[in-house]
């Protein structure tokens, strides 16, 4: 197999080439891309930032104390990257995320950011040879979540070299205004409280939902507080085999789900979710899918009806691109998952901006005693700036108040 080096030049990026058939350097078929100066540094910072769900009461949970919709979440982690080039500029990504944050943690410091020092800051030249070197580790997980946020640092500092809000790069005709729709936490299934916080989200100005519950009478209650003329959406986390699955749609069908998430066990098993698709339509999933490839894969076979990657899991900026583009081509719609409180969710609301402007952002919603960023909270509807790159600015002094652990890697 050929060995490969990127090497800067004034012309672009070109790989030199050990091939035993051809002595000269061949040169990248994208020889004309310009390269980004070196990583020089790689910054990791795990923050967790408290925040209150408005819970009036606590009681059992049809989720499992690992989902980040639970009642044993009072914090929100987010585990970002601070990439520094040679010419000092400063890029920011983030990984997925909560619980196996010191998982992700542990595949940037010894594998993904030592990989990427040295190299341009440039997402394209960069991607192609971190998507092989890891593939042998997983296409989804700690490792693919690390390269995730790498890639995301790159776009931001490619945006900036270019002087243009990422969406601007991405699409010179986008649009700043992006529109959002309130992720709730899990309530239990209890009627009346789930009533009560669609009410509350309705109170700031939101005008569709997401549940991430499971049942006929607490999904029926938030249509009814919700409107006939609300979306509302649910997420029930894997909840059930086919059978239950199809018994659940069934029931569910009078009140009228734009989508229903991931609805059977494992997430990417696709032949049982076309199945269900393709009785029922209304099926999500993505968040959990096995790359870019995995998502296609689901989105070919009729598994879905809408497709949700997430931009901290799915490999970045790179892989949502990619995974777009097979949505327009397949006439699958994309809504990309988003439970982040950093630079992902600035990473996601530029996504939406600048390739899926009738597509809504999710919002978690959540009252947070202090905000890390200008973003951070924002909805129903959120307008951004002309900052170059993704225009994540973190509180220095609200990242300092909530740090759990920094590391720098040069």
């Amino acid at each position: 197999m050929p060995l490969r080096t990127w090497t800067a030049s004034q012309g672009g990026i070109t790989v030199e080439t050990t091939d035993p058939d051809r002595e000269e350097p061949v040169m990248d078929q994208r020889a004309d891309h310009p390269a980004g100066p070196a990583v020089t540094q790689v910054e990791l910072l795990r923050a967790a930032m408290p925040f209150s769900a408005g819970r009036r009461v606590r009681g059992e949970e049809t989720v499992d104390e690992y989902n980040a919709s639970s009642q044993s979440f009072t914090r929100m982690e987010a585990l970002m990257v601070r990439v520094t080039d040679a010419s000092g500029a400063v890029g920011w990504g983030e990984a997925f995320g909560h619980r196996v944050n010191p998982a992700t943690w542990a595949a940037l410091e010894h594998l993904v950011a030592p990989f990427v020092l040295g190299r341009p800051a440039d997402p394209e030249a960069v991607r192609p040879d971190s998507e092989y070197a890891f593939h042998a580790f997983g296409r989804t997980g700690p490792v693919h979540y690390a390269v995730s946020a790498l890639d995301t640092a790159l776009w931001d500092l490619a945006a900036q070299r270019a002087g243009a809000p990422l969406r601007r790069l991405l699409n010179p005709q986008a649009g700043d205004v992006v529109d959002c729709y309130a992720s709730l936490v899990h309530y239990g299934e209890d009627p009346t409280e789930v009533a009560h916080h669609v009410a509350r989200a309705q109170q700031a100005g939101y005008r569709a939902f997401k549940l991430h519950e499971s049942t006929p009478e607490a999904v029926g209650a938030a249509r009814e507080q919700a409107g006939a003329e609300a979306v509302l959406m649910t997420d029930v986390n894997c909840r059930w085999d086919e059978a239950g699955a199809d018994a659940a749609l069934r029931a569910l069908a009078p009140y009228e789900l734009r989508w229903l998430e991931e609805p059977v066990f494992p997430p990417d098993d696709a032949a049982t979710m076309a199945r269900l698709n393709g009785r029922h339509g209304r099926v999500s999933a993505g968040e959990n899918a096995s790359g870019v490839a995995g998502m296609v894969e689901q989105m070919r076979a009729g598994a879905v009806e809408v497709a949700q990657p997430s931009v901290g899991k799915i490999g970045g900026i790179s892989g949502m691109r990619e995974v777009i583009a097979a949505g327009a081509e397949l006439g699958v719609d994309v809504v990309p998952h988003n439970f982040y409180c950093g630079p992902a969710l600035n990473a996601t609301a530029q996504l939406l901006a600048g390739l899926l402007p009738d597509a809504q952002l999710e919002v978690p919603f959540l009252q947070w005693p202090q905000r890390l960023h200008a973003l951070h909270g924002a909805g129903p509807s959120i307008t951004l700036d002309e900052t170059p790159g993704l225009g994540f600015a973190p509180d220095e002094q609200v990242l300092q108040d909530h740090l759990l652990a920094s590391t720098v890697i040069a």
